[in-house]
């Protein structure tokens, strides 16, 4: 796929760009027999998003994905309810902060090729900030990669799949109809279902091919835009 398909680029920020920090979470679940390996926790949080979309879960509903994240790194099944139980604890908005390599990599090609981007996230009022102290994003100039504008849910007062949420990003790419834009997520319930709705290209970023036979494009890193 080429990014030319599209006048600009919309990334969700959880899966997309940041993850759950793996670092703070593996010490946490090992106790319960967790993997602690930080690759595990990466496929992890794939394996939890695909259960939460097959549950069609929305955005206050995690019990789908805690199960499945446990069971993903290896916790013993006597253990697994314990596990996430702590998990769905833990993972709170501050904890997803960790950059995922091969997005960062992506979209410094994109940013080089000239695509415009922004991000548009559900989110508790700390993405913006949260994305540039992990050093991958910023409105404007900074020394992460640069984006027209950062929507987060709780700033704005409209959440995803809300196709609204949408517009507050539509408005900082003028002249650029929304099915000229990509909008890039982990989640079928949320991204997917929004950005339909929203009448942009929706992509699910699947790493692991937890979608086969979907009715949507999937990518398995932002380097396939570029």
């Amino acid at each position: 796929m080429s990014a030319s398909r599209f006048a600009a680029i919309l990334f969700d920020a959880g899966g997309v760009l940041v993850l759950p920090d793996p670092t703070v979470l593996s010490p946490l679940l090992v106790y319960h027999g967790g993997d602690p390996a930080l690759s595990a926790h990466v496929r992890a949080h794939y394996s939890g998003m695909a259960a939460k979309s097959a549950a069609g879960s929305h955005e206050g509903f995690w019990h789908d994905y805690n199960l499945a994240y446990v069971r993903s790194i290896g916790v013993p099944e006597d253990e697994v309810d314990d596990a996430a139980h702590l998990l769905d604890r833990t993972r709170g908005a501050a904890i997803w902060r960790w950059p995922i390599p091969e997005s960062l990599t992506g979209l410094r090609a994109l940013e080089a090729a000239g695509v415009p981007m922004g991000v548009v996230s559900n989110a508790s009022g700390q993405i913006e900030s949260v994305l540039a102290r992990s050093g991958v994003c910023q409105v404007g100039d900074g020394p992460g990669i640069s984006m027209r504008v950062i929507i987060d849910s709780h700033v704005v007062g409209v959440a995803k799949p809300d196709p609204k949420i949408f517009g507050f990003a539509f408005d900082h790419f003028d002249g650029i109809e929304p099915s000229q834009i990509a909008y890039v997520g982990d989640s079928v319930t949320m991204d997917i279902g929004g950005a339909r709705a929203a009448g942009m290209h929706p992509i699910l970023i699947d790493p692991y091919g937890d979608h086969p036979g979907a009715d949507f494009e999937t990518i398995r890193t932002l380097h396939e835009l570029a």
